[in-house]
């Protein structure tokens, strides 16, 4: 009898507890940690792509009662509203920005002297704002970065990934990934979605010969 293929629904987690802090993210979570006390009360979160910024942003916010808002959803309008809390502004430097928007939001902030958490994968003066008093504004921030995880970091990732589909995997799994895979957040999830279709392409569990196959095919 054929074996029904089901993909399980992912439960993101994204609490504190749910965030593993080492040398990669350290500084950065010391940082955002420090608010209110920000210069100027505005910080910059950057770091490569599925490098934690979200889940940082989301656990940010969870404690402050700070407002999130994508920067392609930002409209000068809702400046005043957005204000009224702290904000977080995420994917500046994606390529979609209301640049008067972000501007508006800016001096409203510190008219209203709340926080103003923006993040991207670029530092803030190399966001491609072409607003010169934006520009001048973002090239003064604070930047706090992440970097691509360590080996520590990118097992619990890994890990991480494999539960937010509903999959649990051995050690050993893990321990075969580390040294085969591209030392990025990123690469880290293609890589378990990659496997998490395979495996149900197959009918048969994630282990060190299902990723064998897939990464040396």
């Amino acid at each position: 009898m054929p074996q029904l293929s089901i993909s399980l629904p992912r439960l993101d987690a994204r609490g504190r507890e749910d965030f593993m802090i080492s040398g990669s993210n350290a500084t950065a979570v010391g940082l955002l940690d420090a608010f209110p006390d920000w210069p100027g009360g505005r910080l910059a979160l950057v770091g490569p792509e599925a490098s934690g910024k979200s889940h940082l942003t989301a656990m940010w916010a969870g404690e402050t009662g700070a407002r999130v808002v994508a920067a392609r959803d930002l409209r000068a309008a809702d400046a005043p509203m957005l204000a009224e809390a702290p904000v977080a502004v995420e994917d500046v430097d994606g390529g979609t920005l209301d640049e008067e928007a972000l501007f508006h939001l800016w001096n409203a902030c510190a008219t209203a002297g709340n926080g103003l958490l923006l993040t991207g994968r670029a530092a803030p003066s190399d966001w491609p704002v072409r607003l010169p008093d934006l520009r001048s504004r973002l090239s003064s921030l604070t930047p706090a970065r992440i970097d691509d995880p360590d080996d520590a970091l990118l097992s619990v990732v890994l890990l991480k990934l494999f539960a937010d589909r509903q999959l649990s995997v051995k050690p050993a799994l893990i321990g075969y990934l580390l040294p085969r895979m591209e030392r990025s957040a990123a690469a880290a999830a293609a890589l378990v979605a990659r496997l998490d279709a395979e495996s149900l392409a197959r009918g048969e569990p994630i282990g060190t010969a299902l990723a064998r196959d897939l990464l040396d095919g």
